[in-house]
């Protein structure tokens, strides 16, 4: 079987399988496409929380891009857990050697036991740099109020901080409304 697409995912690594790199080839699997990763920090974690993250050095991050995509050209890049200015940094200088223009930011701050797993100094880069660079952002409720420093309790709250996140030059925002405390489950989408 033919792959429909090859898509190369720079994000963390989970192991509990739930989250992470793990999470996303599972995804790119099933949707018939061919995975190819760049790893920036492996973690000790499971279903109750994070024990230990271990970075995975810039120079490293930079040649698993770079290498990967010179030998499989990616027809899209996933973008996950970037958890230093160090590696945003790293991330952005490969991106602009390898020229692929369908990017997708998953800004991924804080892990479901309520671990943070970015510095204020990486989301100040993640805004006024990275945010520019992707075709899409795609936030849940909490990542979405880090990014606009605005509280999100409604559905037009989600608009309110899409509006803000395509001021800071997102072309496209989906802030996935999973976190509301609501019956109706709402996404919004903004293009």
């Amino acid at each position: 079987m033919k792959p429909k697409s090859k898509i190369l995912i720079i994000a963390g690594s989970d192991s509990s399988g739930g989250a992470g790199i793990q999470a996303d080839i599972k995804t790119v699997t099933a949707l018939g496409s061919y995975a190819m990763t760049a790893i920036t920090a492996v973690t000790s974690q499971n279903t109750t929380g994070v024990q230990s993250i271990e970075s995975i050095s810039p120079r490293e991050i930079s040649k698993q891009i770079e290498f990967t995509s010179k030998d499989i050209k990616p027809d899209a890049i996933k973008i996950g857990m970037l958890h230093s200015v160090e590696v945003i940094n790293t991330v952005l200088k490969s991106l602009n050697k390898i020229s692929v223009k369908k990017i997708i930011l998953d800004p991924v701050m804080v892990a479901k036991g309520g671990t943070k797993l970015i510095d204020n100094r990486s989301i100040k880069i993640l805004k006024s740099k990275l945010i520019k660079k992707v075709s899409l952002i795609t936030p849940n409720i909490p990542e979405a109020e880090i990014l606009t420093k605005k509280k999100i309790s409604s559905a037009d709250d989600m608009i309110r901080a899409a509006q803000i996140l395509m001021s800071l030059g997102a072309k496209n925002v989906l802030i996935k409304g999973g976190h509301l405390k609501s019956r109706i489950m709402q996404d919004i989408f903004f293009e």
